[in-house]
């Protein structure tokens, strides 16, 4: 019986080891986020979730594109990020885009908080991440942009890669 219960415990030591030794596990990105906004700082904070949200994130499913994080009572709230109903779920499953509380220091939250009543700012989500078997997302501050400074964006992000192409086609001997 103590041979069970070792073999046992050592297959759990070995998991947890392989778990933690996986630094970040992408589960989303908000891709549109950069293209859109002019990203000027980013933090990283925890998430409360429900069991069926855990699940349902481990399965890879969650769209952070019409999120946002809002500033209520001293407290950092994720909102409008879509995780859909875990599969496999009872009646106890969650609300796809119910509100999320962030975990972050207090004052990272009046920080955070004071620059976004500022005009042209936003707080954001960008990614979506396991880290340690923790549920964490990378928010930013960020500034809208014109549509012009998103064409010049697109114009250097295309002047970079043809110029980066030539240099490698060249032939140095």
């Amino acid at each position: 019986m103590t041979d069970r219960r070792g073999a046992a415990e050592r297959k759990r030591v070995a998991q947890r080891k392989q778990r933690d030794s996986l630094d970040r596990v992408l589960v989303a990105s908000n891709r549109k986020a950069r293209h859109d906004y002019e990203i000027e700082r980013t933090e990283e904070a925890g998430i409360v979730l429900t069991g069926t949200e855990v699940k349902a994130l481990r399965q890879g499913r969650a769209s952070l594109v019409d999120g946002w994080v809002a500033f209520e009572g001293g407290e950092a709230w994720l909102e409008g990020v879509h995780i859909p109903e875990y599969v496999e779920g009872t009646w106890t499953n969650h609300a796809p885009r119910r509100r999320r509380k962030l975990l972050l220091h207090a004052a990272e939250i009046r920080w955070l908080a004071g620059k976004s009543r500022d005009k042209g700012y936003t707080v954001i989500p960008l990614s979506l991440y396991f880290s340690h078997g923790r549920a964490k997302v990378e928010i930013a501050l960020a500034r809208g942009k014109q549509a012009w400074d998103k064409r010049q964006t697109l114009r250097e992000r295309t002047d970079q890669r043809e110029a980066e192409r030539a240099i490698a086609s060249r032939d140095w001997r």
